[in-house]
């Protein structure tokens, strides 16, 4: 069953919703807008209900999965919300032994360089993740008409942490591998595709009515490395949920030289950072495709009156786009100002209303 149908092949709560229709580049009664990480260190909220509890704890309590998912959406008014995880969180739920260090980020304690490390990653069940499901459940519950995106590592940026141990600036050993034994590099991408695939289905059958594909460090890239080494893998984590008829989105960080095929690999909409001009982004990426971006998260620290310039400027360059979700470049900032969000959700829909 499609996230976005019901069985009886009438439409569902959220499918005539701004945020779908865009990504179905169909008409919208205004831009639709959401940001990533909508959920989280900037709202006090947050903070207040994460006292006390591991990141990667509070990503397998459905009660606060679902506070927390819930968060942005009351205080912003945005047109999605994305469900609170982390892309380790389907590592961790096979047995690999990692944790999300406050300030670090994930750190493994076994990083994969050999073949015989891939025994770590095992098939990933419905079964190892049920607080997701159940999460899912008490979300589309509460949301009603306002979809839930759902989301994942891509395979390269979750080899990369499985690789280096953690977070890297330079992804040395990720490229020594990718470079010095592409089969090994094969076969881990592989198996990463079919983790990642498992768990993406897992949200889309509980319910959710888009998801994400986060590849945060394919930036650091060339085009042809990204050709021959990785898009492979994320094809396939695309192509195993086309069936089911939600959008699928696809965002990487420092990613213009990749944003066509990225689009390539199978994507509904592609996201695009703060770097590249979304006119310029659609001309890269070709046509039947939606755009999601693009402004620049550093911005909400300057004047409303700058902040609305700016998103001015990311309306105007998105004017001709067959479809745009109005999101930021990259992340919210921890220490962004919560009102900021709310007025420029206000701004988007006002200055677009049709």
């Amino acid at each position: 069953m499609s996230a976005t149908t019901s069985p009886q092949g009438q439409p569902s709560q959220t499918y005539d919703s701004a945020f779908l229709k865009a990504c179905r580049r169909e008409p919208v009664p205004h831009t639709p807008v959401w940001f990533m990480r909508q959920a989280g260190r900037s709202l006090p909220e947050y903070r207040k209900v994460r006292e006390g509890t591991a990141m990667l704890e509070s990503c397998m309590r459905p009660d606060l999965v679902t506070e927390i998912t819930m968060q942005p959406v009351r205080r912003h008014g945005v047109d999605a919300a994305i469900f609170f995880s982390d892309i380790v969180v389907p590592l961790k739920a096979i047995g690999v032994d990692l944790d999300i260090k406050p300030g670090i980020g994930p750190v493994v304690a076994q990083p994969i360089r050999r073949r015989e490390d891939l025994a770590q990653l095992r098939d990933l069940t419905p079964e190892d993740v049920t607080y997701v499901t159940e999460a899912i459940g008490m979300l589309t519950g509460e949301l009603g008409g306002t979809p839930l995106i759902g989301f994942a590592g891509a395979p390269f940026t979750l080899a990369s942490y499985l690789v280096e141990g953690g977070p890297s600036k330079n992804h040395e050993h990720t490229k020594a591998l990718m470079y010095g034994d592409p089969e090994l590099w094969s076969a881990l991408l592989d198996r990463l595709a079919e983790i990642t695939s498992a768990f993406l289905k897992v949200q889309i059958e509980a319910g959710a009515s888009a998801v994400q594909l986060f590849d945060s460090w394919v930036g650091a890239l060339s085009p042809a490395d990204y050709r021959r080494s990785v898009m492979p893998a994320s094809a396939k984590v695309l192509e195993s949920v086309a069936s089911y008829g939600v959008p699928r989105i696809h965002f990487g960080v420092g990613t213009g030289e990749l944003l066509g095929l990225m689009g390539e690999a199978g994507a509904d909409v592609v996201g695009v950072d703060y770097r590249v001009a979304l006119d310029e982004a659609a001309r890269r990426v070709g046509p039947g495709k939606a755009l999601q971006g693009n402004l620049d998260p550093a911005v909400l620290f300057s004047t409303p009156e700058a902040v609305e310039t700016k998103t001015d400027e990311v309306l105007a360059a998105a004017a001709g786009l067959e479809g745009h979700v109005f999101n930021l470049g990259h992340g919210v900032l921890p220490t962004t100002d919560p009102d900021a969000l709310t007025r420029l959700v206000d701004y988007v829909h006002t200055r677009t209303q049709r």
